[in-house]
């Protein structure tokens, strides 16, 4: 007998149809965050000082902070964006240095160490891919339409429209050549109406990357 159940947890696959208002899961959680139109967030995850631009979606069990990602944002289910450092410098790690009222001694909250935390943001372009399991750590920077393999720990900045792998990251290969990259960019189509997206609809689908350079590069 076959059996679908929950079409296997896939939360597209029944149809869902986002809106000018942003979907967020109930279980979600989110804080002074800002997202953009057609956005999704998935069960269990935690946002916080952040901005997810127009069409993004992370799909649960997400962990955001400090970050500013671009519009059509792909991020995969366990991705972690700029999990907290701990100040290495002291000569403890732990919480009770700066979060000192939990632990019931005496200073209050050590507020430098959250403002040095809200600092050191991530900053993600548009259109890019992060697999599965990914963690994008402090400070870096992801060029537009880039892909981050699932399970990657990403320490350094990555260039436009490469694809990452592996602990720490590194380039494995790029998407585009450079003049087409260049060309994408300049077109900037994640900037167009839905109008315009909608009527480029079939070539989305079956044009190659530079066979849509070349058409819309004008």
């Amino acid at each position: 007998m076959l059996i679908d159940h929950g079409a296997g947890g896939d939360p597209w696959a029944q149809g869902r149809v986002l809106s000018e208002n942003p979907e967020i899961d109930p279980t979600a959680v989110v804080r002074a965050s800002d997202f953009g139109r057609y956005t999704y967030l998935g069960p269990r995850s935690h946002v916080a000082e952040s901005v997810i631009g127009d069409y993004g979606y992370a799909m649960g069990d997400n962990q955001i902070a400090h970050a500013v990602i671009g519009k059509f944002a792909n991020i995969a289910t366990g991705v972690r964006i700029n999990p907290p450092n701990h100040p290495s410098w002291r000569a403890t790690h732990h919480h009770f240095t700066y979060r000192s009222r939990s632990y019931g001694l005496s200073l209050a909250d050590d507020a430098d160490i959250f403002k040095w935390r809200a600092q050191d943001r991530v900053e993600i372009g548009h259109d890019v891919w992060i697999g599965h399991n990914a963690i994008i750590m402090p400070g870096v920077s992801i060029g537009t339409g880039a892909a981050i393999g699932s399970g990657a720990v990403v320490t350094k900045d990555v260039p436009p429209f490469s694809i990452v792998v592996g602990v720490p990251a590194r380039v494995l290969r790029f998407r585009v050549d450079e003049h087409t990259s260049e060309r994408l960019q300049r077109i900037a189509w994640w900037d167009w109406s839905a109008e315009q997206i909608d009527a480029a609809l079939v070539d989305f689908r079956a044009l190659t990357a530079v066979e849509f350079a070349e058409k819309y590069d004008r």
